[in-house]
């Protein structure tokens, strides 16, 4: 747990001072004005309500859920391991008394919470939009509902973010990582509509499933069936990076 520590820090610290992480809390930042700027206008424009101070955020979620978010994790995860390897600072790091195990488990720990923290940030963004531009409707139900929804999105996000990690590992190259994990992305997306029978099996086609659990009638067989769905291909990526960064020669 040493090792594990000292790498766990020392990807927090590399992380923190990435430009990505300023690009993508302005174009969080970006994406909630946008939808409000939006919302008010047609609410003022057209005379209609389009949605409330609690159901902005799902609004939100929705949109940043197929566009923003992954490709946020798309660019981090390539950053930490194909960038890494071609500055060769992913030496320095191996060279350092700690195991390889504990280098990647860190990594994709720092992966895990940057995807929960972009989540956690858009949340309340959005809830402080809704509750400003729209304080009459808000209610401890709905923000709840919000908390639930955002909370369950980090789950097919972190899954699809394995994905680009495996890639990584695989290819060499940042930039066909890049181009091959947008390519994955559409194809399972594509699938997930065309055979929507077995869409439960694209990852991708899951990154809504928090639907499932806000609405009126709660099917309780499909959440429980797409948990393990989730649960299996998250350890079986995690597996697979993992022996795939082990036996890479760097």
């Amino acid at each position: 747990m040493e090792g594990f520590k000292a790498a766990f820090i020392n990807e927090s610290v590399k992380l923190l001072k990435k430009k990505k992480m300023m690009a993508a809390a302005i174009l969080s930042i970006l994406a909630v004005l946008v939808g409000q700027i939006a919302v008010t206008t047609i609410k003022h424009g057209l005379g209609l309500r389009v949605v409330g101070s609690v159901e902005f955020p799902i609004v939100v979620l929705s949109f940043i859920t197929y566009t923003l978010l992954p490709l946020f994790a798309i660019f981090v995860a390539i950053d930490m391991f194909n960038g890494e390897s071609s500055s060769n600072t992913m030496k320095i790091t191996l060279l350092r008394p700690v195991s390889r195990f504990s280098v990647f488990s860190a990594k994709v720990l720092n992966l895990a919470l940057f995807i929960a923290g972009n989540l956690l940030f858009v949340m309340i963004l959005s809830l402080l939009a809704g509750f400003i531009f729209n304080p009459s409707s808000a209610s401890l139900p709905g923000i709840l509902k919000v908390v639930l929804s955002y909370g369950l999105t980090f789950f097919p996000v972190f899954v699809f973010a394995l994905i680009v990690v495996l890639l990584s590992n695989v290819i060499q190259g940042g930039l066909a990582v890049f181009f091959l994990s947008i390519l994955v992305f559409i194809v399972f997306n594509s699938l997930g509509i065309v055979f929507s029978s077995y869409s439960s099996f694209f990852i991708t086609s899951m990154l809504d499933w928090y639907t499932l659990w806000i609405s009126e009638t709660i099917n309780v067989f499909k959440i429980f069936r797409q948990i393990l769905i989730m649960s299996g291909c998250g350890m079986m990526l995690f597996t697979t990076g993992y022996y795939l960064f082990d036996s890479k020669d760097i």
